[in-house]
């Protein structure tokens, strides 16, 4: 990755962190235009990165959702 796509992960990272502890799904958005003011390649990658980012996140959850439900299930089975 180049410098500034590594700025904007970290960056992502800890913007999604902040957000989640604050309950506030516009820190985003705002931290986004912050970064476009002066900086359109560095907002791009920090999108990207919150996408990617969050989109890991869903998947890791339905995935261990459903983990949980095939364990739950082959224990009611061997009950």
């Amino acid at each position: 990755m180049s410098v500034a796509e590594d700025l904007a992960d970290a960056l992502a990272r800890d913007t999604i962190e902040a957000a989640e502890a604050l309950n506030d799904d516009l820190l985003i958005d705002q931290v986004a235009k912050q970064l476009g003011a002066s900086s359109q390649t560095t907002q791009e990658a920090f999108m990207t990165a919150v996408r990617v980012r969050l989109a890991e996140k869903r998947a890791r959850k339905f995935l261990e959702g459903r983990l949980k439900g095939a364990l739950a299930a082959s224990k009611g089975a061997t009950e």
